[in-house]
């Protein structure tokens, strides 16, 4: 592996502000920092740093030769085993590889550097793969931002395994979010090449104050709200996709926004944000597919993640059993405290789970989607998107949280200790971007006893309260909604019908009517038996009721390249009846992919 500095990148970077109307009196530095560049051949390849199938399903993450000071091609190594394993079902049978999908090597180089939006105190990681066998008469770049609050390798099972193998550069973002956790006890956080090292030394993230107890991490405690800039992050990372082309093959340059094909493509969060790229007025994208994107919009239903997740995190444990759903221990005394603090209604644990249930369905969740939300609640995802993105929303440090919560490592017994240099190496190439995980754990203010009902209530507060906290979540939430897509732009959103950690009837169902309201070229896809989470698929009982959602965004994305060469037509709008598995292998009439 080699890491340089290019004198022509600094050129290119010239060339690419006049491009994209930077004003003039705007350095290339401030937006890019140095680029590292590694090679990656033989055995290391781009997609999965050569572990290929058999390495991505071993259980066991890829080994450091010393676990306190693992090298940057280990943390690399280990972060797409990760990433992979987080995003795709890999399971056998599950048809990866066979069915859809590619993981065959594909050699070529990398190239990242730390971007910043103006005005924004942190900055955001952006990479490019550039495979050898680059297709320079196609000229094809495809640009992605990560699930969830993800590493910059969190799209690389999204973008990365369908453009590369055919010849496309593949451009990331982790969109101000990532897992650059900064140790506040040690004062050590993580460099751009993913090592550890102390405040000031280079680091992708360092929190304001850099000083406590505990930990930190850059969604949560930048205080740019960095949901506001998704957009903005897309397009950097596009163009330092162009910057690179024009370094790295100056022979074929220039790579401009006119005369290469720019596709961008993400789940989730990842979703929101190339549909919060495709408001931007200038004609640099070619195409947006969006799969079950956050994305707040006008319109009918509309809410945002924070409103149904704070919802979830305090009902949707005692609303599922009356769907047939094993209650979670200690729900009879969840249920019992919350009725008495007025929240649910009803006299015995049958009543308060049913007042529950309706209290749900009148918000308008549907069963399909509690019944897919169950596994939220059982890994307490809602909560802990509902603290991480209240302190994002309402741009607070790491030690203002407004309902008193904060991060820290966890001993046996729950309480705060100090993180080892064994778990602070291993936080970028293990974290998932929010804690819980990666040996990071919340840290609630209130006794055991409490069963963080009282946490749970205050989060809910800053949305349905109008007190100042609640003034200041709720404008930040406010500032994330979208608009429609530039005119002319053909956009493509898929969603299952039974997501249950971002519901089509909050997210895209609105986003989508909107579009459409405004005249936009929006196609949808609605995949019956579909839910969030491929990567739980493994389960046998997950993988008998549900169908995993990246087929259709391959299929999509090779329809709208198909659209682009001329030889082919965009989707046209359906819902996908799909048919469930039931324990046999994953087969074509599985997927139903229309024809």
């Amino acid at each position: 592996m080699t890491t340089f500095h290019h004198r022509a990148f600094a050129a290119a970077l010239v060339l690419l502000a006049g491009c994209a109307g930077l004003p003039a009196a705007q350095e290339p530095a401030a937006m890019f920092s140095p680029t590292r560049a590694t090679v990656h051949r033989d055995h290391d390849d781009l997609l999965t740093a050569g572990l290929g199938v058999a390495g991505l399903q071993t259980m066991v993450p890829p080994a450091f030769a010393d676990v306190d000071h693992p090298t940057p091609a280990e943390l690399r190594r280990r972060a797409l085993w990760s990433n992979w394993r987080g995003i795709a079902d890999l399971a056998p049978g599950g048809g990866y590889g066979t069915l859809y999908g590619s993981l065959a090597p594909v050699p070529g180089r990398e190239f990242s550097a730390l971007a910043r939006v103006p005005d924004a105190s942190q900055p955001h990681r952006v990479l490019v793969q550039l495979p050898d066998a680059f297709d320079a008469g196609k000229r094809c770049v495809v640009v992605a931002a990560s699930s969830g609050s993800r590493g910059v390798y969190g799209a690389i099972a999204v973008a990365g395994a369908w453009g590369l193998p055919r010849g496309c550069a593949v451009a990331y973002t982790d969109k101000g979010a990532g897992t650059d956790y900064f140790d506040l006890d040690a004062g050590q956080g993580i460099r751009e090449d993913g090592t550890v090292a102390p405040a000031g030394a280079g680091l992708a993230f360092t929190p304001t104050p850099a000083t406590g107890t505990g930990i930190a991490y850059k969604h949560a405690h930048s205080q740019d709200n960095p949901e506001v800039d998704w957009g903005r992050h897309v397009k950097q990372a596009a163009e330092f996709a162009l910057a690179t082309l024009n370094a790295q093959l100056p022979q074929q340059a220039p790579f401009t926004f006119s005369n290469t094909r720019v596709i961008a493509v993400g789940i989730s969060n990842g979703g929101g944000a190339v549909l919060r790229a495709a408001e931007d007025g200038e004609p640099w994208l070619d195409a947006v597919v969006a799969g079950e994107p956050n994305v707040l919009a006008e319109g009918h239903g509309a809410r945002s993640l924070y409103d149904y997740t704070t919802e979830a995190a305090l009902l949707m444990p005692c609303a599922l059993p009356p769907l047939g759903i094993p209650a979670m221990p200690g729900l009879e005394a969840k249920c019992a405290a919350l009725a008495a603090r007025g929240v649910l209604s009803g006299a015995t644990l049958d009543a308060q789970q049913r007042d529950a249930l309706a209290k749900l369905h009148a918000a308008g969740w549907t069963d399909a989607a509690l019944r897919a939300g169950a596994i939220s609640v059982g890994f307490d995802l809602w909560r802990a998107i509902a603290v991480g993105y209240a302190s994002a929303y309402g741009r607070y440090p790491h030690d203002a949280h407004p309902c008193g919560y904060r991060y820290a490592a966890l001993g046996a017994d729950f309480s705060p200790r100090a993180a080892t240099a064994a778990e602070r190496a291993a936080w970028i190439a293990d974290g998932s971007g929010i804690p819980p995980g990666a040996g990071v754990g919340i840290v609630d203010p209130q006794p055991l006893a409490d069963l963080g009902l009282t946490g749970l209530q205050c989060l809910r507060s800053l949305w349905t309260g109008d007190g100042n906290d609640a003034r200041r979540v709720q404008a930040g939430i406010k500032a994330t909604r979208a608009a429609p897509p530039r005119a002319g732009l053909p956009v493509v959103v898929i969603h299952g019908t039974d997501d249950g950690l971002v519901p089509q009837a909050f997210s895209s169902a609105p986003y989508v009517a909107m579009a459409k309201a405004a005249g936009r070229d929006v196609r949808y896809w609605q995949v019956r038996n579909a839910q969030h989470f491929d990567a739980f698929l493994g389960l046998p009982h997950m993988a008998a009721a549900y169908l995993p959602l990246l087929p259709y965004v391959y299929e999509a994305l090779d329809r709208v390249d198909a659209w682009l060469d001329g030889t082919g037509a965009l989707p046209a709008d359906a819902v996908i009846a799909t048919v469930p598995r039931m324990g046999a292998p994953l087969a074509p009439a599985n997927l139903a992919i229309p024809r």
